[in-house]
């Protein structure tokens, strides 16, 4: 893969896999299993990530991130949420102080 490779060709890839077989593509297995296992793995892979992150095995992060982003993309995808909705969020967000921001939430 190129450097050019980004979060928009993971989408891409995970709605061409979500149209195959499930015999043949574990997205398309996984999204049949319904939204909460496909949030069960996103969990799993956040804290593989954050235990990667604080053992200080960089290669080790890098690997756990890349599961972690493609598994949220998989529970974006099982729950119509496009990627631009977040980048669109993401823009909203950068127009103030991240203390703002995070100020204006409401709690819940």
């Amino acid at each position: 893969m190129s450097d050019s490779f980004t979060l928009a060709d993971l989408e891409a890839i995970v709605a061409a896999r979500a149209a195959a077989d499930a015999g043949a593509s574990y997205t398309r297995s996984l999204l049949d299993k319904g939204i909460a296992k496909c949030a069960q793995k996103l969990g799993e892979e956040a804290v593989e990530t954050v235990i990667a992150a604080v053992s200080g095995d960089e290669a080790q992060l890098v690997c756990e991130a890349s599961d972690l982003l493609y598994h949220l993309l998989v529970v974006l995808k099982a729950r119509g949420v496009a990627l631009a909705d977040i980048h669109a969020e993401l823009a909203r967000r950068t127009g103030q102080s991240g203390l703002a921001e995070k100020a204006s939430r409401h709690s819940g």
